[in-house]
């Protein structure tokens, strides 16, 4: 059985223990549960931004409100260093991908709404269950409660600890609702980083028990399949051509392609999917005529060695195969949204340390999981220029119902919050207790390993 405090020196291991002795599985419960009843889908944060700059605050984590319109809102809380060491910012995101009401949901999510998909949180022993519990707020409650501790332990720290908390970290433009488009994709985190609140190394929790310096980005594209407006009534006198039918035909190519373009991207620790997300066309309250067009939105993933404009030529030449194959067949495409992959330096400081508590953790060395087409906000982080790496919790896989993709975003586990938590805090002190110069010699030691 491990104490996961190996490799760190004597004054360290006490600060860490002093630290872990705030971290309780009721705190945690507590913090999870207060995320999960404030709503926060994306585009409408501000009131849980509010909730937890409140929290931190009375927990003695200076914290603030970062408005970025009169809905949507970051908040941040910093613990103040002598100024000889380091920044940390320990970071998650806090929007929900679905919004928990019918009208917005259903039916794309399913018939109904089950109680999981809901902004009610609901204790079922060590899971806690509600719309958001486990991804992004079961790991925003571990950064609360990782800041919280090292406050509440009065651990001297030479450089400042961010605890940060971003609105629109889901992959997705503006509700209906919304007054602003960019309200996802990063979003929060881009304005929390040009309104100055930026670190010299960053954390990013979100799910996956390792430690991962680089993901995918994504690439979103507009496809346009042109066919014959006419009428049903007409269509064996008249040129008839079915976009809708037609655009069919194209989303079954694509997504045979997507899989050869998955086979030839993998790399590193990524394998970039894609899908046909949506599509759109004719009249809902007009069945009796087909539309001019068709349009079906594609979201493609790139790695890190796969530029936005290499992704888009590489997607071009994708449909002029399928135009090619399919005569008469009228389709074209437009890149709407960019954002690339990225990898921070796998030798650098806040890998290693990463790595070295989870292996002390694990009392082995560190499993890379591979395979991940999965983006976040740490791509806005190391895209500015601040090295970042991501780490998470497992999805559960003991519950009481069939745990599907909703219900793993859904619920989450307290003993595995706690096990997060104790790793925040045991990589945060790691680094925010060491001089800047210390961190460099470190970082050259490491490139002398490598030479």
């Amino acid at each position: 059985m491990t104490d996961g405090l190996a490799g760190l020196d004597d004054r360290r291991r006490g600060w860490v223990e002093s630290a872990w002795r705030h971290v309780t599985p009721g705190r945690l419960r507590e913090l999870v549960r207060g995320l999960v009843d404030v709503p926060s889908p994306t585009g409408d944060e501000g009131p849980l931004a509010g909730h937890i700059a409140a929290t931190l605050d009375a927990a003695g984590c200076p914290a603030r409100v970062q408005p970025l319109d009169d809905r949507q809102a970051n908040a941040w809380a910093r613990l103040d260093g002598d100024g000889t060491g380091p920044d940390l910012m320990l970071y998650a995101p806090i929007d929900t991908l679905t919004v928990g009401e019918e009208d917005e949901d259903v039916p794309w999510i399913g018939p109904e709404l089950r109680p999981d998909m809901r902004p009610r949180a609901v204790v079922d022993g060590d899971l806690v269950v509600g719309l958001g519990a486990s991804n992004p707020k079961g790991h925003a409650a571990c950064v609360m409660m990782a800041a919280e501790a090292i406050a509440r332990a009065g651990i001297p720290l030479t450089g400042d600890l961010i605890a940060a908390f971003g609105a629109g970290g889901m992959p997705t433009n503006a509700r209906p609702s919304g007054t602003r488009r960019n309200t996802g994709q990063g979003a929060g985190c881009s304005f929390l980083l040009e309104q100055g609140v930026w670190a010299d190394y960053a954390v990013i929790a979100k799910p996956g028990w390792t430690v991962s310096w680089d993901e995918v980005g994504l690439v979103w594209f507009e496809v346009t399949v042109r066919g014959t407006h006419t009428y049903v009534g007409s269509r064996h006198r008249l040129p008839y051509g079915n976009a809708i039918a037609r655009a069919g035909l194209v989303a079954q190519r694509l997504e045979e392609w997507f899989a050869e373009y998955a086979e030839r991207h993998t790399e590193g620790t990524v394998a970039p999917q894609g899908v046909v997300a949506s599509i759109r066309g004719g009249w809902p309250r007009m069945a009796a005529v087909t539309p001019a067009a068709c349009v079906l939105r594609v979201d493609l993933r790139i790695g890190p060695g796969t530029s936005p404009m290499a992704a888009k030529r590489e997607f071009m030449a994708a449909l002029d195969a399928i135009r090619a194959g399919t005569p008469g067949l009228d389709v074209d495409a437009e890149m709407i949204l960019a954002i690339p992959g990225t990898a921070s330096d796998p030798d650098g400081w806040v890998c290693r340390s990463a790595v070295a508590a989870w292996e002390a953790f694990e009392g082995r060395p560190h499993e890379v999981i591979r395979g991940n087409s999965g983006a976040t906000d740490a791509n806005i982080l190391r895209n500015r220029g601040v090295p970042t790496v991501r780490i998470g919790m497992p999805k559960i896989t003991e519950a009481p119902r069939e745990i599907d993709f909703p219900f793993g975003m859904n619920a989450v586990d307290v003993r595995e919050m706690e096990r997060l938590t104790r790793l925040l805090v045991r990589t945060a002190i790691d680094t925010v207790t060491r001089t800047r110069d210390e961190v460099a010699a470190h970082a050259a030691s490491a490139e002398g390993a490598l030479v």
